[in-house]
């Protein structure tokens, strides 16, 4: 098989946002001497978050602004009248400030290293400088659907993405921890990795954990997708 370019969903394939959120709202509900259970909250703010950017077609809004809008419902749903405007800028600003997963910028660096690695993402192109940069991650270029106008899993996402990479879909490898996103990429003709994050949702766990059997190749983790890699630029099959 051949490989062009490497496509990496970003928001919960590369970064820990479960841990870095339910931190903030923590973090503001300690100033209030309030005690929630963060994790859940957490969990259904970025449920609201997913459920206003995906398939969105040319909005005048990107994910930072979604982030930003749902928190108000967020806010009313727990009993948390007492966060403030500030607040709701705070904690939406952490989206900023994530950590990535522990075994993904030494294996990028290993993969880049033999093949052109994009971050493709419903994420903003900011968002995603500034984390990459926090975590010492080196993309060869950042494609957000932001720029594209059409929000995965809209084919046109896919199309375009490879359109600018100048590189047939067929030789483009989608990677991603989420079975919609490697789903819609197939049909548009991608290879897809599924790569294992059983921590994405904290201790509720993902919510859907198990990789479509259509995937080309699944990985429990980023070291062993860049081993792979290694091994087909070496001449190799790249193997599960």
């Amino acid at each position: 098989m051949k490989l062009k370019a490497i496509a990496f969903d970003t928001g919960g394939t590369v970064l820990d946002w479960h841990s870095g959120i339910r931190d903030a709202f923590a973090a503001v509900g300690a100033t209030y001497g309030v005690q929630r259970d963060w994790a859940t909250i957490a969990n259904g703010y970025r449920r609201l978050a997913m459920k206003g950017i995906v398939g969105q077609k040319q909005p005048a809004f990107n994910m930072d602004d979604v982030h930003y809008a749902v928190l108000e419902e967020v806010f009313k749903s727990n009993g948390l009248s007492m966060f403030k405007d500030a607040d709701r800028k705070l904690i939406a600003a952490a989206w900023h400030k994530l950590e990535a997963w522990g075994d993904f910028a030494g294996s990028l660096r290993e993969i880049r290293a033999h093949c052109p690695v994009v971050s493709f993402t419903m994420l903003p192109l900011s968002l995603v400088v500034d984390v990459s940069r926090r975590n010492g991650i080196c993309w060869d270029a950042v494609i957000s659907c932001e720029a594209i106008g059409f929000y995965k899993p809209d084919p046109r996402a896919y199309q375009q993405a490879s359109k600018w990479l100048a590189v047939e879909a067929s030789d483009i490898l989608m990677v991603a921890c989420h079975n919609f996103d490697l789903n819609a990429a197939r049909a548009c003709g991608y290879q897809t990795a599924f790569v294992r994050r059983p921590d994405e949702w904290g201790k509720e766990g993902p919510p859907d954990p198990t990789p479509h059997a259509a995937c080309d190749f699944v990985f429990d983790r980023f070291d062993e997708l860049a081993n792979a890699i290694g091994e087909l630029a070496n001449g190799g099959p790249l193997s599960i």
